[in-house]
């Protein structure tokens, strides 16, 4: 099991804890299994909060659970459940064209991919959680160990 602190969770997977989607009950098991603080950037906080809103906008889910599901992330932040995480974005950026650079041909990554990856790899993180196929073979690629959450 990866440690909380060690490990990286892509935001689209920890958007899957606010707002029901198939991955949903796997995502909150392996959240429950995994205990401590897990880092996020701010990037990573505007892309949970713009899911939320994307969600509604969309008609997946109504004001009220949009409102419901940012005082849950709020209160989750408030409590601890994340740490707050800073990279040097000119570096995490120069790492992302690398990893594209190299693994794009083959993977076929996109842009958001290899920022994910290159920011777990900034921050020193051996694990990154996912759900996106792409992303777990450029994480892969990258030396980390990628994990697909089950219930």
């Amino acid at each position: 099991m990866a440690s909380a602190d060690r490990t990286y969770a892509d935001p689209s997977a920890l958007l899957k804890l606010y707002v029901h989607e198939p991955e949903s009950a796997a995502m909150s098991a392996w959240r429950a299994r995994t205990k401590g603080a897990l880092p996020i950037t701010p990037h990573g906080r505007l892309e949970i909060v713009n899911g939320i809103c994307l969600a509604a906008f969309r008609k997946l889910i109504d004001a009220d659970a949009m409102s419901d599901a940012i005082a849950s992330f709020n209160e989750d932040l408030a409590d601890g459940r994340y740490s707050e995480a800073d990279v040097l974005w000119r570096a995490t950026l120069r790492r992302a064209g690398e990893l594209s650079r190299v693994h794009t041909p083959a993977l076929g990554c996109r842009s958001l991919d290899a920022l994910h990856v290159a920011t777990a790899l900034e921050l020193g993180l051996r694990s990154f959680v996912t759900f996106d196929a792409r992303q777990q073979r450029l994480a892969r690629a990258a030396g980390l160990k990628a994990i697909t959450p089950s219930v």
